[in-house]
This record gives C-alpha cells, sequence and structure tokens, in this order.
C-alpha cells in the first residue's frame, strides 16, 4: 500500500519524539530513552516501508522486511540497510523489558546510561537516514 501521507505523518511524529527522547536523556530515564527509541526507529522506517510502496506488517521490528526489499528502497539507503537493521533488532529485543519490567527486574535499575545512548543514537541516525526520503516537500501541515 502506498500511502504518502501515512508515511509522511510517521516521519513527522519520529522526528518530534526525538526532542521527547533528550527530555527523558536530561532526566536520566534511561528505560524510558530505550523505549521511546524503539517507537521512533518503528516509526521512521515504516515511513521509508511506506514511501517504497510497501506495506508494513503490524510488528514492531520490520528488520527482515527492510532487508528483503532492499531492491525497492532508495539505492543511497543501500549502504546503511545492514545497519538500519541491526538498530531495529536490537531495539525490538529491548522494547517490553523496557517498559514493563520482570518479576526480577526493574526497567529503572537495569538500564544504564550508556544503554540510553546507544538507543538514541540509533533513533537519531535512523531518523536522520530515512527523514530526506519521506517526500519532505509535502510534509503534514501544522496544527492550529
Amino acid at each position: 500500500m502506498h500511502s504518502p501521507e501515512l508515511a509522511r505523518d510517521y516521519i513527522h511524529r519520529a522526528a518530534i519524539r526525538l526532542r521527547a527522547v533528550d527530555v527523558l536523556f536530561a532526566a536520566e530515564s534511561w528505560a524510558d530513552v530505550v523505549r521511546e527509541s524503539q517507537e521512533i526507529v518503528e516509526l521512521a522506517l515504516k515511513a521509508l516501508l511506506r514511501t517504497a510502496g510497501i506495506d508494513p506488517p503490524r510488528i514492531h521490528d520490520v528488520s527482515g522486511v527492510l532487508l528483503a526489499e532492499r531492491e525497492r528502497l532508495p539505492e543511497s539507503l543501500s549502504p546503511h540497510l545492514q545497519g538500519l537493521a541491526e538498530i531495529s533488532r536490537q531495539l525490538r529485543r529491548d522494547r517490553e523489558l523496557a517498559f514493563y519490567g520482570a518479576e526480577d527486574l526493574t526497567p529503572s535499575g537495569f538500564y544504564t546510561r550508556d544503554d540510553a545512548v546507544q538507543a538514541r543514537d540509533g533513533a537519531r541516525r535512523t531518523v536522520e537516514l530515512v527523514q530526506p526520503h519521506v517526500s519532505p516537500e509535502s510534509s503534514p501541515a501544522p496544527e492550529k
């Protein structure tokens, strides 16, 4: 399904969430930085897939689709696809744990500043690489 408007909305929201990650980072809420970074990566990569006319599956990690459909994606992203897929896979592994924890693990005590730096950097890199390919000339109009 080719939905340029939906793709633009995804990347727009992903870019805005980068600012939210900075607020969480400043508050030293490392688990929340990890969780929010995963959502940013998911939105950005699904925007890329939609822009290429690929209906993304309703799963949190689209790395397999990204790599399987590399021929349909912008050629300039080809050298970066493996890295983007790895960012998506890594953050997907932490998605639920960073949010809910487990009986023997509290997210706030488990995630460190280094985890947050890595997650935030991955989210930032993903948006920076994807954003130029998602029809920037017709971004969603600002809310009034």
